[in-house]
């Protein structure tokens, strides 16, 4: 039996939801927003990640979502890769997501560390929430490592590495965390082709990609994927210097686009590309397309133009 092969090395973009002002969902502008992405170079898309909003989503949403992006992308871009945000509180939800979005389209679940009761989230809880999910599941697990949405909840490398070891469906990690230890003591431990740590921002692309990462999850890549397709590119051919040109305006640009949280996102792309709204679902703040303005803009600008002149 082949072993199973972790998502390929490249640029991923948390795809973002779109809806309409009465919060349905706004399929036309997801379709804008998956061929504009494709179209950019990036290796695939996850769909339902913290950007994706999959927490406003009903069941049924999440996996029409799925196949309405994998419709999509088979037209033209039949290879592109789909990571489906699968998390729940539960083993069992969890798994109930994972069946849903294979047989919708996915080829990979992204799944975060249960934390409804985070107090009785100890080491081997979490090691017996994976190690279920991974013997049961539909689809290679990449775990998914985000403190800021997991009530603290940081899974160490120790953890990452044995639960790795012990159940071959767990084939990468994204690291939103930062920690660039971590990833690099991960990319030590493995082979490329058996496991695949992932930087999860865009402000650390550059060094994650020195510490071993797979190529990067970013949701910058929303606004601008062939910008950080370029850094990746830049980067292995060794034209380092260029690469670090990039990376300094995209660190900044991160950083500016944080501060408009998930709906600014959404507002960035009806700015600079003529698609969607930046309208949230409840209770998440709405950021209008007019807060982009001053350092915001100035960050955002600079890496559009060089978007458009890629």
């Amino acid at each position: 039996m082949p072993s199973i092969q972790p998502p390929r090395y490249g640029v991923y973009t948390p795809m973002v939801t779109f809806f309409h002002e009465n919060e349905d969902i706004d399929y036309d502008s997801i379709t804008q927003h998956v061929q504009r992405l494709l179209g950019s170079g990036v290796a695939g898309l996850v769909v339902h990640g913290s950007n994706g909003e999959a927490t406003h989503l009903l069941r049924e949403e999440r996996a029409q979502i799925i196949r309405h992006v994998r419709t999509v992308a088979s037209k033209d871009y039949p290879e592109a890769v789909i990571i489906a945000g699968c998390s729940a509180n539960s083993v069992r939800e969890t798994l109930l997501n994972i069946s849903e979005a294979e047989k919708a389209g996915a080829n990979y679940a992204l799944v975060l560390p249960p934390s409804y009761w985070s107090a009785a989230m100890s080491k081997p809880v979490i090691r017996g929430f994976y190690a279920e999910v991974a013997s049961k599941s539909a689809l290679p697990i990449v775990i998914y490592n985000f403190p800021g949405v997991t009530s603290n909840i940081d899974l160490d490398s120790d953890l990452i590495i044995d639960l790795a070891r012990s159940y071959p469906q767990i084939v990468g990690v994204k690291l939103t965390c930062g920690n660039l230890g971590k990833l690099q003591r991960l990319s030590a431990s493995f082979a490329a082709s058996e496991f695949a740590p992932f930087a999860g921002k865009s402000d650390f692309l550059l060094p994650g990609l020195t510490a071993g990462s797979n190529g990067v999850i970013a949701a910058l890549a929303n606004v601008v994927p062939k910008v950080h397709v370029k850094a990746i590119q830049l980067y292995q051919s060794g034209e380092f210097e260029k690469a670090q040109e990039i990376q300094r305006k995209l660190s900044v640009a991160d950083w500016a686009l944080l501060k408009l949280g998930i709906s600014g996102v959404k507002a960035a792309s009806t700015k600079f590309f003529g698609y969607g709204s930046s309208q949230p679902r409840k209770p998440l703040p709405r950021a209008e397309v007019g807060a982009i303005q001053g350092e915001i803009l100035d960050a955002l600008q600079v890496m559009v133009d060089l978007e458009k002149q890629l």
